[in-house]
């Protein structure tokens, strides 16, 4: 009696809990782009809320469900919701009612929204977002709590958070991505955690997803209780009590694999047909039977044995590549350049994106000729595909590369901590066989300098195109400078190193010679000079000293040279000796700044824009760094035209005279071959 009284209070427990409303965690609406009340976008936002809302009771959408509405591109509507995967379909419906009409109060007028509750989160858009992974807008919480026990508690985090991660991204096409499990960390308190992508997210991604949430842990969530990091398209919770629907959770989890039964079916010859050879006929067949089970056993234990040695080798050899690279860290200490304070201090095992090389040989066709898309002093770079038609491409290092190691080590730590649209992916490193691998994501457009400099492609560049482009290099800057977890000075800026993908959209890439700074530090010096002459501030080609506004500067040539579709580099033995930036400040001191422009911008260029880029590109290559703007200042300056700008001066020297050869890098005080430049053969 007492057992069933207690059944029914925990049926009505459970069922009081699940009634209850979600609890508002976070919202965001973009700014960027507003509709007017009454359009026709908000009649297609209206309609489309009203189908999310009204799609969230069907069972067979698995808490997921996208829409689009509107035929006009400039109206048309994207949006989605999810639901957590332990939720039943009754409490995901008012989740999803209740955010329908939160959203539209929250965000009245803004084409952009998204907004979480504890149990689901919607968001739409006016551009396609679906089946593309989003890691913003990010949300962090965490438990104010620390632990207790010193048990590698983080480790345990990420471990378990990235098996239930390949559990979620395993599930079939259309199935919910979702997993949730528990695991001990002390031997009386247990670890909860639980992941979620959005269905319509590839296995790749939705793996990649879950690894860049983690890379907040070490940063916002180190030791605590709890916490989870919300993106778009995914998110991961963990706490060290059990938080979620552990029935539901039980009941999605794939029934045990059963030992085979053999029925022996009733003998002509046995003992129940009352004949005398039945005993000796029914003992030849369970000795059958006894075989057949001993075989399979035999077979089983011989297939867990073999998978077992093959998940033991890969764990050593990922254990192996850690080693050696924790090992590098240790010894990168050469110079004032890579001090133990930059990179040792900044590499954990957590942080260290590994790749089998196995993988890496097929994905480029044992880096085959036909895949090779570059060479340079660092090493030639691949093309190539993964197993999920991911496309990469492999930089190479060189193994007769003199410095190339402090530099691989430099992109591993910087890159894989550092997100932005703006920015390279960096995907994984490998470091079997004496091979050093860099794997990025593949950008299909090349780079900058194939569309600029001598070759028709610069008709693709409109002038629109080439602001979006000038506008996202000072984004990516500004992340580096400002906005990121690590302050980065790039000191090797130019067109080569900005990548374009399929969009055209501009992409910073080789890190290889940046520089982490502390939080108070504004400037440093060094007897290492690295870079490319033409792109490098006076006062670093001079004195090896160089901050931000090093950075600045190298934007600023950059920029003049988006403009003019002409390098810096060498242009004075064309133009009297003259480089690009004095030339430049001349023709905009005469009010002749238009003749600056690309002859290919004629039809396309605003012509108010494009003096307006000049002056900001004056401005930032002024021979005082204090002179030169922040990228902060920089951003302001390009989105308004009613910010007043300061007069520029007139540019120091002709940095062109520096270099005997066009495109000539440095690593040194003395000109030398630079490492890390990539010339493109064909996209990457």
């Amino acid at each position: 009696m007492f057992a069933l009284k207690f059944s029914i209070f925990l049926l009505s427990f459970a069922a009081l809990t699940e009634a209850q409303e979600s609890p508002y965690l976070y919202h965001k609406c973009s700014n960027t782009t507003t509709f007017k009340r009454n359009s026709p976008y908000q009649a297609n936002l209206n309609i489309l809320l009203s189908s999310l809302a009204g799609n969230a009771t069907r069972n067979e959408i698995n808490g997921f469900y996208n829409a689009s509405t509107g035929h006009d591109v400039y109206d048309q509507v994207y949006g989605l919701f999810l639901c957590r995967g332990d939720v039943s379909v009754e409490v995901c419906l008012e989740c999803v009612k209740r955010a329908r009409n939160d959203v539209v109060q929250l965000c009245p007028i803004e084409k952009e929204a998204i907004i979480w509750y504890d149990l689901c989160f919607l968001r739409y858009s006016n551009s396609n977002i679906f089946s593309s992974l989003s890691e913003k807008p990010a949300f962090i919480m965490w438990n104010i709590q620390n632990i207790t026990v010193d048990v590698k508690f983080n480790k345990r985090v990420v471990d378990s958070v990235s098996d239930a991660a390949k559990e979620a991204a395993s599930a079939p096409s259309g199935e919910k991505k979702f997993a949730a499990k528990n695991v001990s960390y002390t031997w009386e308190e247990s670890l909860y955690v639980l992941v979620q992508c959005t269905p319509d997210l590839s296995k790749y991604d939705c793996i990649r997803c879950i690894n860049a949430t983690l890379s907040y842990l070490p940063i916002y969530i180190n030791n605590k209780q709890g916490g989870r990091v919300l993106f778009p398209s995914c998110n991961f919770r963990f706490e060290i009590y059990s938080f979620y629907n552990v029935p539901a959770v039980v009941a999605m989890s794939p029934p045990p694999l059963s030992m085979p039964v053999v029925r022996l079916p009733p003998s002509p010859g046995s003992i129940a047909d009352g004949k005398g050879d039945g005993s000796k006929s029914m003992w030849i067949k369970v000795v059958a039977g006894l075989s057949a089970i001993t075989a399979v056993l035999f077979f089983s234990a011989c297939t867990c044995t073999m998978r077992r040695r093959t998940n033991l080798r890969t764990e050593e050899i990922g254990n192996i590549q850690e080693d050696q690279l924790l090992d590098w860290a240790g010894r990168a200490t050469v110079g004032d350049d890579y001090s133990d304070k930059d990179i040792q201090g900044e590499v954990t095992s957590q942080d260290l994106p590994l790749i089998r090389l196995d993988v890496i040989n097929e994905a480029t066709k044992q880096f085959s000729d036909e895949n090779k898309l570059g060479q340079g002093g660092f090493g030639p770079v691949y093309r190539g595909t993964l197993e999920d038609g991911k496309e990469v491409a492999v930089k190479r290092l060189s193994r007769t590369s003199g410095q190339g190691q402090r530099e691989f080590l430099n992109e591993v730590v910087l890159i894989a901590r550092l997100q932005h649209r703006n920015l390279v992916r960096l995907l994984g490193c490998c470091l079997e066989k004496n091979e050093k691998l860099l794997i990025y994501e593949y950008m299909p457009n090349k780079s900058l300098d194939v569309f600029l400099f001598g070759s028709s492609n610069g008709v693709l560049l409109d002038w629109q195109r080439r602001l979006s482009i000038i506008e996202g290099i000072a984004r990516g800057l500004l992340y580096l400078h400002e906005d990121s977890r690590l302050r980065i000075i790039h000191r090797d800026l130019k067109t080569s190193n900005i990548l374009l993908d399929y969009e055209m959209n501009p992409k910073i890439s080789d890190f290889g010679m940046a520089r982490i700074f502390d939080g108070n530090q504004s400037e440093a010096n060094t007897n290492r000079i690295v870079g490319t002459y033409g792109y490098m501030a006076p006062e670093y080609a001079m004195a090896g000293l160089f901050s931000v506004k090093s950075d600045v500067f190298s934007f600023g040539v950059l920029l003049l040279e988006i403009i003019s579709g002409k390098k810096n580099v060498g242009f004075h033995l064309s133009e009297e000796g003259e480089s690009l930036l004095t030339f430049a400040w001349k023709l905009w001191s005469d009010g002749q700044g238009l003749e600056l422009m690309d002859p290919m911008l004629e039809k396309s260029g605003a012509a108010t824009e494009v003096l307006r880029c000049i002056h900001i590109g004056l401005l930032c290559v002024q021979e005082d760094p204090a002179d030169r703007p922040t990228m902060s200042s920089v951003l302001h300056m390009l989105a308004s035209d009613t910010i007043a700008l300061p007069i520029p001066k007139q540019p120091a020297f002709s940095i062109g005279r520096f270099v005997a050869m066009e495109g000539q890098s440095s690593n040194q005080k003395v000109c030398s071959g630079n490492e890390l430049t990539i010339s493109v053969l064909s996209p990457r």
